[in-house]
């Protein structure tokens, strides 16, 4: 789970929207880098975060345990995004679908598209005011047994479709 300077995970949403703001801060690094246990990793030009995950279902995959975890972090989302649409306005949807059957001229989507699609179907994204950087919010996970997680990016907007 990701931590805030205190060492203490997110678990407001206000704890969430106050990490986002501190990411979009953060300079680029020149290289790959993983922080926070894993639940941020960024590189030149992107910022991946991992804002909230549910239990993994290793153990247990039936609708009785996964309906209620994809419930709570929808609920997160829900309002992660519409605190964002009150500061930016209405997100944009980007289909992340098409990353993952890029032709061998398009090369490799750009991070964090990249990891994005390979965890989720679509983002809601802000282009932040006054920059160059867009936040990306969506919902994934790497397989039915992994948990679901509460995931924002961040990119350099000259890699967004449109």
């Amino acid at each position: 789970m990701d931590t805030d300077s205190t060492g203490n995970p997110p678990t407001t949403t206000a704890d969430r929207l106050a990490r986002i703001d501190e990411v979009l801060t953060l300079p680029f690094p020149a290289g790959e880098e993983s922080e926070d246990s894993g639940a941020r990793s960024s590189g030149p030009g992107h910022h991946l975060l991992i804002l909230r995950a549910s239990q993994d279902f290793w153990d247990d995959r039936s609708p009785e345990v996964v309906e209620p975890a994809e419930q709570e972090i929808e609920v997160e989302f829900s309002a992660l995004a519409t605190a964002l649409s009150e500061r930016w306005g209405e997100p944009e949807t980007v289909d992340l679908w098409p990353f993952l059957d890029r032709d061998d001229d398009a090369g490799v989507a750009p991070e964090p598209i990249g990891q994005l699609c390979n965890l989720a179907g679509s983002m809601q994204v802000w282009r932040v005011p006054g920059g160059t950087r867009w936040l990306g919010l969506a919902v994934g996970q790497a397989d039915p047994e992994f948990p679901i997680w509460l995931l924002a990016g961040v990119g350099e907007s000259a890699i967004l479709p449109g």
